[in-house]
């Protein structure tokens, strides 16, 4: 998980169903993300994953009755109510989203929903039938309106042999999203109604048939930007180039491997209310890619001739016709950060920028965090070392804002 600030409380509910053994995975990557979990199993839960493997892993046994003598002693319900600093609900099936809608509190884990002022996440799982069903949809629709976050599930095989959306996101997915959430993300679906597109990753320029002109971009900010906006509601269109983490779920993915490519699809996808280039996009790329690899056989040295790669930043910020009412830049500079910055945002267009140093105490490619300074023309806000979940959280409060 993402570096955080602190450690944080998690309440981790596990429904019934099969993505309940994904579960297990997700208690021990938030536990070594230094978080303290707690989990509450559902009964039905319990038929897929055992209280004793849970215990094992979270070295704390779980919870699962409320009528439990020496806890409600104690009224643990509302201590754990109390104490999570998120409520994650993961999975969710198809049963427990009715519960959960309808305020029932007729086990543990409803009740605990009902007593809780934390942020509340849910990760449906089940059968694509199911999730289509329109009392799904309502269900779905009404924990929205009450300001639960909601992890849409990715189209994919199913356990019962069919096809479908329904599937339970990768554990690697959901992570970064419930870091979002931990550092501050508004609930309540701000921005829902609004367009976005978010470019991240690195472009790859062909030299020859096996060697490219490209950069060491994980594309872990520009995703963590796209999970975010997509949790405050917008609608997300995201240019992937060539990177090293999983696409957030419930975003539309273009792949754009090129700086040509990243153009086309960016231009293409226009209007949109919001765009973000977080793309680490290569400035150069050969005039004539080299039909066959260019081997050395003793040869002296080989002066390749280079031209300027389609400026997607430069094109959205300036565009006639339908340039995006926010439009938001990334810089990353080795000398000369902010004057270097100040005046890329007036050469690109662009509203914002944000610009970070690359050095060897900030190395920000592929790392888990990033010390970047935010410029919108009228003011400078710097992040010192922040994880980058955190730096997604602030620039959609300001986006809202």
């Amino acid at each position: 998980m993402n570096a955080m600030s602190a450690p944080k409380t998690i309440l981790l509910i596990i429904t019934g169903g099969i993505a309940a053994v994904k579960s297990l995975e997700l208690l021990r990557r938030l536990r070594d993300g230094g978080h303290k979990v707690e989990v509450i199993l559902t009964k039905a839960a319990t038929e897929f994953v055992t209280p004793l493997s849970v215990g094992a892993l979270n070295e704390a046994e779980p919870h699962t009755e409320l009528f439990n003598l020496t806890a409600e002693a104690k009224m643990g319900h509302i201590r754990l109510a109390r104490e999570a600093d998120l409520v994650a609900v993961i999975p969710a099936s198809a049963d427990f989203l009715a519960k959960m809608a309808h305020g029932r509190a007729d086990d543990l884990a409803s009740t605990v929903l009902l007593a809780t002022t934390a942020p509340v996440v849910v990760a449906p799982a089940m059968n694509h039938r199911m999730w289509a069903h329109p009392a799904t949809t309502a269900n779905v629709a009404t924990l929205q309106g009450r300001g639960v976050f909601v992890i849409p599930p990715e189209h994919g095989a199913m356990a019962c042999g069919e096809t479908g959306a329904g599937r339970l996101p990768e554990v690697a997915a959901l992570l970064p999203l419930l870091d979002i959430i931990l550092a501050g993300l508004p609930a309540g679906r701000p921005l829902r109604g609004k367009k976005a597109l978010v470019t991240s990753g690195a472009t790859h320029e062909p030299l020859d048939p096996v060697r490219f002109l490209g950069n060491h971009s994980s594309g872990r900010q520009g995703h963590t930007l796209a999970g975010a906006l997509m949790l405050a509601g917008a609608e997300v269109t995201l240019l992937e180039g060539h990177v090293s983490v999983p696409a957030p779920p419930g975003v539309t993915v273009i792949k754009t491997p090129t700086a040509a490519a990243l153009y086309d699809a960016a231009l293409a996808a226009l209007p949109v209310d919001i765009a973000i280039c977080a793309a680490a996009v290569a400035d150069w790329q050969l005039d004539t890619p080299l039909p066959q690899k260019q081997k050395k056989n003793g040869a002296g040295s080989w002066t390749p001739s280079f031209s300027p790669t389609p400026d997607t930043l430069r094109a959205l910020g300036t565009h006639k016709t339908s340039r995006p009412r926010l439009v938001i830049g990334f810089a990353a500079e080795t000398e000369n950060a902010l004057e270097n910055a100040r005046q890329k945002r007036q050469d690109k267009g662009c509203d914002w920028l944000l610009v970070n140093e690359i050095s060897a105490k900030n190395p920000a490619f592929g790392a888990a965090t990033n010390t970047v300074t935010l410029l919108d023309g009228k003011t400078e806000h710097f992040f010192e070392n922040k994880s980058k979940a955190h730096i997604a959280a602030a620039c959609i409060q300001k986006i809202i804002a």
